[in-house]
């Protein structure tokens, strides 16, 4: 959950193209949101983003072009950088 004003997709065509478009860049076995809002689509990291869906979308797209299949690393290896980094920020999630 967010704690500032957030959009729902459901509400705002932006949004929900710039959610659809980045989410179509991960592998699918990241389809599945681990911690999804009570729509069962999205999730607070996510929808903190929708006040500005261009950096909503390219801040998500990002990484989604980093877990592109073509590339060397393995899934584990994905998630060993994102606990390090996450460690390192000090980040919980």
């Amino acid at each position: 959950m967010t704690w500032i004003k957030t959009i729902p997709a459901s509400e705002d065509d932006k949004v929900r193209k710039a959610a659809e478009a980045q989410r179509s860049l991960y592998p699918i076995e990241y389809a599945t949101p681990v911690h999804p809002t009570p729509d069962g689509d999205s999730s607070g990291i996510v929808d903190s983003h929708s006040l500005i869906p261009d950096a909503l979308y390219h801040a998500f797209a990002t990484y989604g072009t980093l877990l592109s299949p073509d590339l060397p690393l393995q899934r584990h290896q994905h998630e060993m950088i994102a606990t390090m980094v996450s460690v390192t920020n000090r980040c919980h999630y």
